[in-house]
């Protein structure tokens, strides 16, 4: 038996309820007793007592309480039966029927002997008697005289439509929808549970994370109420499915329970809802005023500290200059930093304007704010006062530099005054009045340019006369002291003049700059003629340095003038070539819009499908590239990274700059050029081009093949723009980035121009991917020679040079003819049939050819095959002989290291340095030491490029042969990169290595490192700024030392890197001098 604590569902015994032994027809007796209906079920003896006792359990807990406390009617149905089957029933029900009873009502069987029975062993068998009446019925008609007709199902002879599938899906539906709303009345709980015990954070970030994650949670929680109402509102609707169908249906008495129960859920869930949406507000708003707290704390705090820095700096300022202009600087400078304090003042209102404005909306720490707002307004209020007090001064200290200034130019001009009056003039009555005038009238200008008393300057400017100030302040006024006196005694002089005629005498009138002590000569006093000559050669030296100062000053200012000018119209020129860069990309913006949306999307228009022909049909992306990536990357990108530079244009090469791998998308629209102008010629003729109607919606006056033609015309466009605004900016900050920016442009534009070469080749039968990097290519006139025997016979006898186009790759050289295509744009670029190609791993090369220094030698197999090729220009050969000489030394570098890797594994000899080669061989050979080669008129030095292959269990050295003789004046890419040719400059004749010092250097910087004569170096690498960082072997230290100052110590030392060969007893060496410059050969085909 069912002996769970947790009540029955529906779901759970599901199979039991599906075989309908019994059912609640949702019928009532006349008391209101809920009916259950035992219908005739034939395996009713199958039916286990567990799935019995389920099922009667669960349909007893299906009405409401009130029903159940008066008791079920039972009602029986076995007419069909025997009373075996009867009896059966009726024992199990009153063992195990977990409800009150109210009747028992019984169909007994219909057939005659089984009624018979049922009568007989009804009366005598005791065993089933239970405590309520049980009564055997006849009929149909005897059932309905017990219960009204309307309460039981139609095959009991009732009217109650009854449909078991249905209820059993109503059941569970309710009891899922109620499991829900339980689930999600405990969910909301547990939620709110944990935001009321939430502690609030202490940061902002903290807090704004927690906000965030709340928020989260809280919509999710809504969500899940929103299903749980949808349920509901879905479960209602079904159970008042039939009354919609048909208004005068009449439910029974289960279903309106179901409705009842459905709609009781319902508006718990409506509760919880809204008793959660209030906890929430009350929470978010905590949050959202804990958010607001700590952004305010966090702003109060940066605010405080800056304002109590500033507080601290106003202390420190005591400084109140010592001149007029010097004052005026201080206080300029004072006035730049007052804005900025005032800014700072600003935030700091502002922000106590927030914490009012949070105390005013109730904020739950009210407290905590008003005080954060009384200490940030205290705290501005004296930064204010202490800024003011500052400014004023500041104001005082000007004001008195100023009229000290105005006190000493007035004792000056009233000096001079004094001076330049002639005393000739002066000794006639006129000449007197006329010089006290002027005394008279300078005077009257005192009151305003002459210093007050000093005790009155004392008392008034206080408070910032320092020492200093104090000592000039009084210099000027005994200065000034001086001056009065000698207006007091010349005017005391002058008025004797006036009023008294004296005797004639002769006078000896000064020069106006010498400074005049007395006004008159006493007649009895001797003369001084020797001081006054020294008096007036020193005046007149005075003057002349006057002069020359003058002049120089006046001479400077021009100087200042001329160059600020110029300055001023480089400025203008940079802003003319901005506007223009400018401009055109605006329009090349619009142009690249317009083919866009007019041609481009116009193919994808169904209506112009018949327009379009059938080689054009699919075609787009061939057509216009990828025009569209170009116009995205100018409109959302480069465009307006332009406009940033507006106000600094010379600055715009650090935007190309930033930009140069996007700038690359033009390699791709180029390379698609070719195939775009064929499809074009192929198609312009069609009636999607020929009606121009795209043409005439679009204004264009030229076709589409000049607007295809825009993003190649933009990337050169590029380029000379930088040109200009390079030219205009030399001195400028972003000269650097501007020739940068240039240079890259016009790698660009290099890379363009070859890639489009190199698709051009045709013939060529291997993968011209595999050949590495295009690196060089152009026409060369190209003359062959063979080695035949030990003579030198010129192939075919070819004095006449072949024209070759030649592509130098990183694995390969290819020589092609070129051909001349007819046609128009790009259908006439011209086609490469390929011709042979060299491997860079077998060549070497001889810089200079006899003859001519425009030619040089290309050649292999140990210079079986030359080539000798002429470049246009001496400039053009040295660099393609400079490419050539980097990738050889790049393969010299790579085998050296191969070469040590290999001399570490077993059956190999053991390696010198970084590139020693000492290959095995079956019979050995010797080499001549370098002092008999160069004695041996017949010896070279060019070693050409050898591979030792194994043969059998051992390894057998192919050739290793020196025979580039000297009339070539050539070495091989086996010796020492030191030894290169001049031409790449000192700093690439240098590679890493260990040296021999050949004098002592005494280190000039701190970082430079100190070596002596015979000590051993190794040069490690070459850094950024082209020094190299060398260690000295014998003292173990380290250092840099500049290029120049390594050649002139090592450079006539050998590197211990040089390339030898030690077979058994005797070993050869393979470095050269410094003299055989000027060929080399590869060594990467060393295999092992």
């Amino acid at each position: 038996m069912q002996l769970d604590s947790a009540p029955l569902c529906a779901a759970d015994i599901a199979p039991e309820l599906m075989r309908q032994f019994a059912f609640l027809s949702g019928g009532r007796g006349d008391n209101g007793s809920p009916i259950i209906v035992f219908p005739e079920f034939p395996t009713f003896g199958d039916i286990t007592d567990r799935e019995f006792h389920n099922v009667l359990t669960y349909l007893t807990s299906v009405p409401s309480l009130s029903s159940t406390d008066v008791g079920f009617i039972l009602v029986i149905d076995r007419r069909q039966d025997r009373w075996a089957a009867v009896k059966g029933t009726l024992l199990r029900i009153a063992g195990s029927f977990p409800g009150n009873l109210e009747l028992v009502l019984v169909l007994r069987p219909t057939t005659l002997l089984q009624r018979t029975l049922s009568d007989i062993f009804f009366k005598f068998n005791k065993d089933f008697k239970m405590k309520v009446p049980v009564i055997m019925l006849s009929s149909i008609a005897e059932l309905h005289s017990y219960i009204d007709r309307t309460q039981l199902t139609e095959d009991l002879g009732g009217t109650q439509e009854y449909c078991h599938d249905k209820w059993i899906s109503h059941r569970t539906a309710i009891e899922g929808f109620a499991l829900m709303v339980k689930k999600t009345a405990q969910t909301l709980q547990s939620f709110g549970t944990e935001l009321a015990e939430t502690e609030l954070p202490s940061e902002v970030q903290a807090t704004t994370n927690l906000l965030s994650t709340h928020t989260d949670k809280k919509d999710q929680m809504k969500e899940d109420l929103l299903v749980a109402l949808g349920q509901g509102s879905r479960l209602l609707e079904s159970i008042n499915e039939p009354v919609v169908r048909d208004p005068d249906h009449n439910m029974n008495q289960d279903e309106l329970e179901n409705m009842a129960t459905v709609q009781r859920l319902l508006s718990q869930l409506d509760e919880t809802e809204r008793a959660f949406d209030e906890f929430w507000v009350r929470h978010q708003t905590k949050l959202e005023q804990c958010l607001q707290l700590r952004h305010f704390e966090h702003n109060y705090s940066e605010v405080r500290t800056q304002l109590e820095q500033v507080s601290e700096k106003l202390l420190t300022f005591s400084e109140v200059g010592i001149s007029p202009a010097h004052a005026d600087h201080i206080f300029a400078e004072h006035t730049a930093y007052e804005e900025r304090v005032n800014e700072l003042l600003d935030r700091a209102a502002s922000l106590a304007q927030e914490g009012e404005d949070l105390v005013q909306k109730s904020h739950y720490a009210q407290d905590s704010i008003q005080l954060k707002c009384t200490e940030i307004s205290t705290i501005s209020e004296d930064v204010r006062a202490g800024l003011k007090a500052r400014r004023e001064q500041l104001l005082k200290a000007m004001k008195l530099h100023h009229a000290l200034e105005r006190a000493s130019k007035w004792v000056d001009d009233g000096i001079y005054l004094l001076a330049s009056q002639p005393v000739d003039k002066c000794l006639s009555h006129e000449g007197a009045e006329l010089a006290l005038q002027e005394l008279e009238g300078y005077l009257n200008n005192a009151q305003q340019n002459q210093l007050s008393d000093p005790s009155t300057i004392w008392t008034e400017y206080e408070a910032v006369l320092n020492p200093q100030f104090k000592d000039q302040v009084e210099k000027v006024f005994q200065k000034q002291l001086s001056m009065q006196d000698m207006f007091d005694k010349r005017r005391v002089s002058l008025k004797k003049l006036a009023t008294k005629q004296t005797r004639p005498v002769q006078p000896v009138a000064p020069r106006p700059e010498a400074f005049i002590k007395s006004p008159l000569s006493s007649p009895g006093q001797p003369s001084h003629s020797s001081t006054n000559t020294e008096s007036t050669k020193h005046c007149r030296r005075r003057t002349r340095q006057r002069r020359v100062l003058s002049l120089a000053v006046t001479k400077e200012h021009n100087r200042h003038a001329s160059l600020s000018e110029e300055e001023e119209n480089l400025a203008v020129l940079r802003r003319h070539v901005m506007n223009e860069l400018l401009e055109t990309e605006r329009a090349y913006v619009e142009e690249l819009l317009c083919v866009l949306q007019g041609y481009a999307s116009e193919m994808d228009n169904p209506a112009m499908l018949p327009l379009i022909p059938a080689p054009l049909q699919n075609k787009k992306e061939v057509l216009f590239g990828n025009m569209s990536e170009i116009y995205h990357f100018h409109k959302r990108t480069f465009l307006r990274e332009l406009e940033q530079y507006t106000d600094c244009p010379e600055l715009v090469g650090r935007c190309f700059l930033q930009r140069m791998t996007d700038l690359q998308i033009y390699e791709k629209y180029c390379h698609n050029k070719p195939r775009s102008e064929s499809l074009w010629r192929q198609c312009s003729d069609c009636a999607f081009f020929q009606n121009q109607e795209c043409q005439k919606k679009l204004e264009h006056k030229l076709g589409l093949d000049s607007y295809l033609l825009k993003p190649v015309q933009r990337i050169t466009k590029y380029q000379l723009l930088l040109k200009e605004m390079l030219k205009y900016s030399k001195t400028c900050e972003g000269a650097d980035d501007l020739q940068e920016a240039l240079a890259s442009i016009l790698g660009i534009l290099k890379a363009v121009n070859d890639s489009m070469h190199l698709i051009a080749i045709t013939g060529y039968e291997g993968n011209l991917s595999e050949l590495g990097k295009l690196l060089m290519q152009g026409s060369f006139s190209v003359w062959t020679e063979h080695k035949k025997g030990h003579a030198k016979v010129k192939d075919l006898a070819r004095f006449k040079p072949m024209q070759r186009h030649l592509f130098l790759h990183e694995k390969a050289l290819l020589f092609c003819k070129r051909r001349e295509e007819n046609g128009e744009g790009y259908e006439k670029a011209p086609s490469y049939s390929f011709k042979h190609s060299l491997s860079m791993s077998a060549v070497g090369i001889t810089e200079n050819a006899k003859g001519d220094n425009k030619k040089f030698e290309i050649w292999c197999k140990s210079r079986e095959e030359v080539y000798i090729v002429q470049a246009p220009t001496a400039d053009v050969k040295t660099t393609w002989v400079n490419e050539i000489r980097k990738v050889l030394t790049t393969q010299l570098e790579a085998c050296r290291e191969a070469s040590q890797q290999r001399s570490a594994e077993p059956g190999f000899p053991p390696v010198c340095g970084a590139a020693t080669l000492s290959p095995f061989k079956s019979g050995q050979r010797s080499f001549k030491k370098p002092e008999e080669k160069k004695a041996e008129p017949g010896s070279t030095d060019a070693m050409s490029s050898f591979s030792p292959k194994p043969t059998g269990t051992g390894w057998n050295k192919t050739s290793l042969s020196l025979d580039a003789s000297e009339e070539h004046e050539g070495y091989s890419s086996a010796e020492d990169p030191l030894h290169s040719d001049t031409e790449d400059g000192a700093s690439k004749k240098l590679c890493a290595g260990k040296y021999t010092v050949k004098a002592d250097y005494e280190k000039a910087g701190a970082q430079e490192l100190m070596v002596k004569n015979g000590e051993t170096v190794e040069l490690i690498k070459q850094e950024d700024d082209g020094q190299w960082l060398v260690r000295n072997l014998s003292t173990s230290k380290e250092g840099t030392m500049a290029v120049a100052n390594l050649m002139s110590l090592i450079g006539k030392s050998k590197s211990c890197q040089s390339l030898t060969s030690s077979e058994g007893s005797g070993s050869g060496n393979l470095s050269t001098s410094s003299s055989c410059s000027e060929t080399y050969t590869s060594f990467s085909d060393i295999k092992p």
